[in-house]
């Protein structure tokens, strides 16, 4: 387990600098490039910037809390921080959004537990013999598919652009993808796999965008497709029939496309 103190201190940083993005004034800019035929806007502001500038904040905590470890054996650490900086990075999305309300104190507390057993996780999993390995594999798995799910809905329900949406999704899938990959698959980074499926996810995205869907079903529509795609990969990995291995993934696709088409 980690240093009490030191993820303490880590979670506790993440948090104030959260809130201080609230506080700041946002006062907006744009940057401009010139295209053939295309002016190519790119809006920011003082808050966009604190989320990015919060999610490295995340990383560089992380690569020091990792270097406590007894079982790191000198081995760069870019692997366990990927997606802490992922989860910074997405809770700060919906947390620039909602109102000045207690919703917002609730989505701020739930995002420092989310944030809290990401890191805490992490830290568990450098160590395959760690008692509570498996459990901690299975929630950050969970957590992967949950933050692209919850980024999915805050860039629709935001109304963002789609040169924004596809980059942004396309991020978060690849990450997400590498990452669940190389935990279920004995430490084997799948890059093939998962430029793949991204490709797949924001081709998707794009021709969905301008369907008059609802947040929640425009990331339904997208979260089924992620996850029956990176299954099949694990399946087909495992050296599991192609027919069997599509089973489940079809399924659960299904599922998710059937419950978006109900949703409204």
């Amino acid at each position: 387990m980690p240093n009490a103190d030191r993820i303490g201190l880590l979670t506790s940083t993440v948090l104030l600098a959260l809130a201080l993005a609230r506080l700041m004034p946002s006062s907006g800019f744009n940057i401009e490039v010139q295209l053939p035929g295309f002016l190519l806007a790119l809006p920011l502001n003082i808050t966009n910037v604190m989320g990015i500038l919060t999610a490295g904040l995340t990383a560089t905590g992380m690569d020091w809390l990792l270097r406590g470890h007894p079982s790191l054996n000198g081995r760069l650490t870019f692997q366990w921080w990927l997606l802490p900086t992922l989860t910074t990075f997405v809770i700060s999305v919906p947390l620039t959004t909602l109102p000045n309300s207690q919703y917002w104190w609730v989505g701020f507390l739930f995002g420092g537990i989310f944030i809290f057993f990401v890191i805490l996780a992490e830290y568990i999993v450098v160590d395959a013999d760690a008692p509570y390995y498996s459990l901690s594999v299975a929630g950050l798995t969970s957590i992967s598919y949950t933050l692209f799910f919850v980024l999915s809905i805050a860039l629709k329900a935001g109304g963002v652009r789609l040169y924004i949406l596809l980059p942004a999704l396309f991020v978060a899938s690849t990450l997400a993808g590498l990452r669940i990959l190389y935990l279920r698959m004995s430490g084997k980074w799948e890059f093939a796999w998962s430029l793949g499926i991204s490709l797949v996810c924001v081709q998707l995205a794009a021709g969905l965008h301008y369907w008059p869907l609802t947040p929640i079903q425009f990331g339904l529509l997208l979260i089924g497709p992620l996850y029956g795609l990176i299954n099949l990969a694990i399946n087909l990995g495992e050296n599991i029939p192609a027919r069997r291995a599509s089973l489940e993934p079809s399924i659960v696709t299904a599922l998710c496309w059937g419950l978006a088409i109900f949703l409204r």
